[in-house]
């Protein structure tokens, strides 16, 4: 098989490094990649993740038989589209699908229109309507900005005074496009988790679970990251846990619409 792998990051430097250890790889290239995953794929460092035009004219030009894509901003930009409608496998969903991560108020109603349980919410583009929802909530206050951060764009706020400049630094450009509007949400604490599970459209099948380290100190402080490590399998997710959670995802009763 001929596999384009799309991105630069550590998440895909570990795919490359799996993908790379299948006797059903004849080449392996990797767009943009970085030096280290040299070592099990091809690089174009010349094209972005975010080119999906470029990325897929690869596809087509190395006769691609996969296409595994890694970071969220390739999906947002319909790279999944292109390649679906080239005949190229896509192991990534649809950009309405990727909806789900790219843009939070989007996720966030579906989740409420599905019935599936999620914290308090409310979605607001003017500065002045979102510190007057302040009095909605209670401290610590979560921020977050609606589009793509680089994982950057949530902040916990102790206090309304820092609520209310996270509010202006978001919807004042911190992060362009994505920062327009903001989400601000019911703080909820306890444990968190990523259970992980392969769709195609009609079925589901779970195939494990993880945890990642949101904060940039230990104990749980400073401002929210990209992520600073994950583990799996996690404890979180007890045998009970998983089990539950498999009897509701093999019934493919939720649209995207």
């Amino acid at each position: 098989m001929n596999i384009l792998l799309v991105g630069s990051g550590g998440r895909e430097h570990a795919l490359a490094w799996k993908i790379a250890q299948s006797p059903l790889v004849t080449r392996l290239v990797a767009a943009p990649g970085n030096p280290g995953m040299a070592k099990h794929a091809e690089l174009k460092p010349g094209i972005k993740a975010t080119d999906a035009d470029a990325l897929a004219a690869l596809a087509r030009e190395m006769k691609a038989d996969l296409v595994v894509v890694g970071p969220e901003s390739a999906l947002a930009e319909g790279l999944a589209d292109r390649l679906n409608a080239a005949g190229i496998p896509c192991f990534g969903p649809t950009a309405k699908a990727a909806q789900l991560e790219t843009s939070k108020a989007f996720s966030k109603a579906f989740l409420q229109r599905h019935g599936i349980p999620t914290a308090g919410y409310g979605v607001y583009e003017d500065v002045a309507e979102a510190k007057a929802a302040l009095n909605q909530y209670s401290a610590p206050y979560v921020i977050k900005a609606d589009g793509l951060a680089a994982g950057k764009g949530v902040a916990i706020s102790p206090d309304k005074a820092d609520a209310e400049a996270e509010i202006e630094r978001m919807l004042g450009g911190r992060f362009g496009s994505a920062g327009s509007r903001v989400v601000i949400e019911e703080f909820m604490d306890g444990e968190e988790g990523s259970l992980f599970a392969l769709c195609d459209g009609q079925r589901a099948v779970l195939f494990g679970g993880a945890q990642d380290h949101k904060r940039a100190f230990d104990g749980d402080l400073g401002p929210n990251t990209g992520g600073m490590g994950a583990y799996s399998p996690a404890p979180v997710f007890t045998p009970e846990l998983v089990q539950q959670a498999d009897e509701r995802v093999v019934q493919p009763t939720i649209r995207m619409m």
